[in-house]
């Protein structure tokens, strides 16, 4: 049985592909992540795709402005990525804890 997630904050539309697109571009430069372990074609591959996802991303914000959606609502949005397990997705960016020394 699946945990009991938060519900999560009232989105509009754009805000909602945003944090989509956003989540998209983070999994894709996890996995380019030179500092993870893994194999050239999995990064390869994972390369590749963050193109078309940044470009996403890149449209995804554009809709948001000509809307007149100027202000991104950090506290909400924060929210919203907790909620879709964005710590842990980010945190595969970082580099990783020192092992050793």
């Amino acid at each position: 049985m699946l945990p009991e997630l938060p519900p999560l904050p009232a989105l509009t539309r754009a805000e909602a592909e945003l944090i989509d697109r956003y989540l998209e571009v983070v999994d894709l430069l996890g996995r380019v992540n030179p500092a993870r372990p893994g194999d050239t074609y999995r990064s390869l591959r994972a390369a590749q795709a963050l193109v078309g996802k940044a470009v996403a991303l890149r449209d995804a914000l554009t809709v948001m402005h000509r809307r007149g959606e100027t202000e991104l609502h950090a506290e909400i949005l924060a929210r919203a990525l907790r909620v879709l397990d964005g710590e842990r997705r980010t945190a595969r960016v970082t580099l990783p804890p020192r092992t050793g020394r």
